[in-house]
Order: C-alpha cells, then structure tokens, then sequence
C-alpha cells in the first residue's frame, strides 16, 4: 500500500496573496514554483477573503476575481498545477469577518474584558468557541473540496486573539460562547486567578477543533491533509523574526527536534518568512538569516517551506535566491531525506516558555559536538526514551512523570539534572537523584553573588541559583561551593572558604546512573559565556564526536535507511540578533561512528572522500555540507542514486 504523498519529501512555496493579486498569471508562477524546487504551492483560498466564486452568504468574494476571464483563481491554479505534478493546498483564515456579517452576528465575535469588539483594519476578530468557528468553517471547507481537487489545508490564526496584529494585548475573550464552554467566571489576562486553568480550556477547545477539522478533511478527501497543531497530519512550524525581539539562533532546529523526537513519523513543515517582520513585509530578510531557517529544517528531517508576501513579481526578495538553492539541493536529494532519523544519543528536555537554562545547556551540547533531540517536558510520558543513552533536564522544578525517568535510569540510562529539576520543596521526587533532601535554595541575584564553586580550572560563579544538598548515602560529590563573601571594596574581598556544600553529585542506580548539579550550570553559560560552566556541563553530558571542526560547526547526525547522514552548518555567521555570512571552514576531519567498512561522499562538494585509519577527510565547509556513509561495498552510483530517488 502506497503512503499518504505528505510522508514523501516535498517542498512548498506559500504566495500570500493581498486582495489585488487575483488576476495573477498562474502559469508564470508556476514556472517560478518549479525553477526554485518547489512541488507544492500553498495559496490563500478562502475565509477573510474567498479567491473563488464562492455561494455562502456569510463568507466574501474577493472583486478583483473579475479581473480573471475566469472569475476562479484557486479553479485556474488547481487546474495548471494538475498538468505540471504539482500540488495545491489551501491557506484558510477563519480569525475575522467584514463589518456587515459582524453586525448580524455578534454572537461569534470576540469580546474584551471591556466589552468591546476586537477590530483591526475594518475586519472584526471571531472566537474559536462561537458558531463561525464551530460550524461555518466547515461549510467553506466542504464548499472548496466539493468544487477542488485540493490536496492539503493550512488554517492561520487559530487562536483566541488576546493579541492583535500590531501586538496590543486585548485580554481573554469574554463573548457568551466562552462563558457557557468556560463554566466559572472569564479570567481577564494573565494576572487573573483562573487564567492557567483557561490556558488550558483554550488550548483544550482549539485541539477539539481541530481533530474535528481533521477528521471531516479525512472523511471527505482522505488524499488531502492538514497542516496544523501536534495531533494534524502535518506539524505546522513558521520560522520568522520580528523587531524587537531577542534572536535565538537555533529556533527552528529546537522546534523541529521537539516535534520530530515526540512522533518521529509525523512530517513536520517548516513555512520559512521571507519578510523582516509583519509591518515590514515588503522588505525582504537577510539571506544568510533566512538560509538559516532551511538548513535548520533540513538538517533535522522537516520539510523546507519559504514564505512571500504577493507574487514572486511583487515580491523579490534578495534572500530567494539562496532559498532557491537549498530547496533545490532537497529536490536532488530527495531519497536521503525519505524516512530521515536522528541518530543523537542525548536528549535535552525542553521547560515551557522561554528558558536561559536550556539555552545555555543547548549551547554546550551543541559547541561540545554532543548530538541531541530536544523533547517538551509533558511529552516525556508519551514518548520512547530508549533510544539515548542520556537525559538532561534543565532546571525543571518538579516533575510529572518522576516514575518514567525512574525506569529508563534502572533500565541503563543516565538522567543529568540540574538546578532544581525533580524536587518538590525539599525532597527529591526521582530515587534516581543522588540526594536525600535539599536543605537551602539560594535563587535571589543577591543569595548568589560572589558564590563560587571550586571546578578543575579554577573559579565558577554561580548565576541564577544554587540549592544545598545533602547527597544520598554512597554519592560521589564534587565541585564544592566556597562561602559567600565580599566582592567590594578590594580591600575587604576575601573570605572564600569551602563549605562542604556539592556542585555536582551522581550515584549508580540499577544498570544505569542519575548525576546532579544542583545549580544553574546552563543559565551561567547563557549569560557569562564562560566555556568553563560549558565544559563542566557537557563533560558529564558526553562524550561527544571527535573531530577538528571548530564549535562553530554544528554537526547532525542521522540515518535515511542503511545510510548514515550527517549535516554540517558552519554556525560561524551567528551574530548578535543576526546571521552574516559564515566564514569559510578550512578542510578538517571527523571521526567515523566505527572504524573500517565506510563509504563517505560529500554531496555538496560533489566528491568522494578519503577514509583514513577511521577518519574521514572533510572538504572545507563554506555554509553547510551534508556527508552520506555507505557500507564500503556499495557504489558510488548507488549510493548517489539512493540520495536522490528511491
């Protein structure tokens, strides 16, 4: 039985069409579309604005379609699509309505806690709860695949619109649907009581939502799929930047791995924005920076996506030219990227909301060579474990599932926590831990400054918190922290005595190991940069690959079939809220997973290399390479003719 077509690689190309784009020459973007790599194209079919002859009174057809002899943009596009082999999806906006139909049905708006509409650029916002969510959007979704050939569905905006598009915060809707779904008193924003618990009826209500999406999709067309939340058949990442926001350089890789680690069989889809921002989206994105979020996709087994606002003639943007590239390497190596899995030994799990910690101890694990999964702390329970040798977690707090990192530790796992990961005030939740209480937390800027911890090279500071622990019978312990002291005038800074207290604990348990430091090892990194609080890390989170590439290399290991693939994406472009371009990597080598027998081609490069005494010899490395390994008796032919097409 053949798969679904959305479990082969593929690569889209989204054209976020304005209102005056409907007469658009579909043949000249689709002879764009295929030049670049592209075999699918996600294009703005209806909600907001129907570019169809729509017949429901409730939704809007777009009046430029009169500019098409045709009067039918999605029918003329499925059309031309269908001779060429591409694929058409459908981009669907159900998160506002024009003012007539607000009027005449308020009951499925969204109301502030000040009882006001939410209305932006004339188009009023609609709640998930409410009827034009709830039933209507199934009516236009039935309409389009009674009339298309559609072959998937990507929903923008699902959300209760607490923040509009100029990022003003509105507050929890208050409309009677939510009221009656609710059950108790509408919290107003965060700092309501009640505010978590409705987190989670929203976030509840959306998953309904969108099953019931799913399923009528399935039930209608079952070839089409949809591109949506963790439960769709396509998990939906969009890779952007914003102003004013803080970069984190390694966003997509983190949001790939969590969803690829939790259901390793789910294509996740990576749209990649080729804007600077929402306000500036005629201003396209610095190439190296927008290369980034490919490579990244690539690398970790997602489906690359880029994103334009209008039509590639409206819209030509500088960093096209370097998508266009890499998306074309993904169409020419198809066959290396069906069924790609990581082959990381470590798994760093990931906290909700924003983290210095796990910054900090992803960094270390990334510079170090230590390959990893990141994995989203609720889906430890769900998910394999087996598979790594290693889990870290960084500074978690208490934990939900303490009885499951129990069994992988017994079953010859190592669980490395630090900070405060696996205690419930004062007792550790894991018997894994090398702890048998915590007696003190110093969490405070204050509590830790001029704390210091006595490590091999010296002097460690301690940043965030440290909490003093009385080790387990048996632990071995380390590290120790030296008394607080201080740190000015110079004439008074002394007073640094060793006080006993462990930076770092591990002790046996069953066939495997638990390994504490009870400090936030990775926040220090995150904010000092100090490699000392990295390799203190990482050399209990190792070991690593040996290679002489430098640490701004970072290497990703995985397998597509009997065929080792490693991606290399020289990070030596990441800069303060930017990417340049990386400097070149002098030719290097790295160490083969088991000596003899290896076969390694560079498909970049577009060369065999040299196997020497277990190594292989790198070709010097401009923005990435990507290695396939192949049992020694396989051809070069054959193992080129596996990258590109099964």
């Amino acid at each position: 039985m053949s798969r679904a077509w959305w479990r082969e690689p593929f690569r889209m190309f989204q054209t976020n069409l304005r209102e005056v784009d409907a007469g658009l020459d579909v043949e000249r973007v689709l002879d764009y579309l295929e030049e670049f790599g592209a075999n699918a194209w996600l294009i703005s079919v209806g909600g907001i604005l129907s570019n169809y002859p729509t017949d429901l009174d409730f939704q809007t057809r777009n009046p430029h379609l009169a500019d098409r002899p045709s009067g039918d943009l999605v029918g003329d596009a499925v059309a031309a699509a269908r001779r060429r082999g591409v694929r058409v999806l459908a981009r669907m906006d159900f998160s506002k309505i024009d003012h007539r139909r607000a009027e005449e049905h308020p009951e499925w708006c969204f109301v502030s806690p000040s009882g006001e509409s939410q209305v932006y650029n004339a188009l009023t916002s609609v709640c998930p709860s409410g009827d034009y969510y709830q039933v209507k959007l199934f009516e236009v979704i039935g309409e389009v695949l009674d009339r298309y050939e559609i072959d998937g569905f990507f929903l923008n905006w699902m959300s209760f619109n607490e923040v509009d598009y100029s990022r003003r915060y509105w507050g929890v809707c208050q409309c009677l649907a939510c009221a009656r779904r609710f059950g108790d008193e509408l919290p107003e924003g965060p700092g309501s009581p009640g505010y978590g618990r409705w987190r989670t009826f929203a976030r509840d209500t959306l998953e309904d939502l969108n099953a019931r999406i799913r399923a009528e999709i399935a039930r209608r067309r079952p070839q089409a799929a949809l591109i949506l939340g963790e439960h769709a058949d396509i998990v939906f990442h969009e890779a952007n930047n914003a102003v004013g926001r803080p970069l984190w350089h390694h966003r997509t890789s983190e949001h790939v791995s969590a969803a690829k680690s939790y259901r390793p069989e789910v294509p996740v889809l990576v749209n990649s924005v080729g804007f600077v921002d929402m306000p500036y989206r005629m201003a396209g994105e610095e190439p190296y920076h927008f290369a980034q979020y490919l490579l990244q996709a690539i690398s970790r087994g997602a489906i690359p996506s880029t994103y334009i606002m209008g039509t590639p003639d409206d819209s030509p943007y500088e960093c096209l030219e370097i998508a266009g590239e890499i998306t074309r390497f993904h169409r020419d190596h198809a066959g290396l990227y069906r069924d790609l899995v990581s082959e990381a030994g470590t798994l760093l799990v990931r906290p909700e909301g924003e983290s210095a910690e796990f910054q900090g101890l992803y960094l270390a694990l990334l510079e170090r060579h230590i390959p990893f999964d990141v994995l989203p702390v609720d889906k430890l329970p769900v998910s394999d474990l087996s598979r790594y040798r290693t889990i870290v977690l960084p500074d978690l707090g208490p934990l939900a599932c303490p009885g499951v990192l129990d069994a992988y530790a017994e079953s010859g796992g190592t669980v490395l926590a630090t900070g405060s990961s696996g205690f419930d005030v004062d007792r550790p939740q894991l018997a894994c831990l090398p702890a048998a209480r915590r007696l003190a937390s110093w969490e405070s800027e204050e509590s830790v400054r001029s704390l210091h911890l006595r490590g091999e090279r010296g002097m460690v500071p301690v940043i965030g918190a440290f909490h003093v622990i009385e080790p387990a019978a048996h632990a071995q312990t380390g590290l120790y922290a030296l008394s607080r002291a201080r740190y000015g005038p110079p004439e008074k800074c002394h007073g640094h005595h060793e006080t006993g207290h462990p930076g770092w604990l591990s002790t046996s348990y069953g066939r495997g190991r638990g390994v504490l430091m009870p400090w936030t090892v990775g926040r220090g990194y995150r904010e000092s940069g100090l490699s000392a609080h990295r390799d203190l890390f990482a050399d209990r989170a190792g070991p690593g690959l040996q290679t002489s590439l430098p640490e701004q290399v970072e290497i990703v290991p995985a397998r597509s079939g009997e065929v080792k693939v490693i991606h290399l994406l020289n990070r030596s472009g990441d800069a303060d809220q930017r990417f340049r371009r990386p400097v070149p990597i002098v030719p290097s080598w790295l160490e083969l997973p088991r000596p003899g027998g290896w076969r390694a081609y560079a498909l970049r490069a577009g060369r065999e290399l040299e196997i020497d005494d277990g190594r292989v010899r790198l070709p010097e490395i401009d923005l990435y390479e990507v290695i396939a390994l192949a049992d020694c008796h396989t051809s070069i032919h054959d193992l080129l003719t596996f990258t590109s097409d099964k």
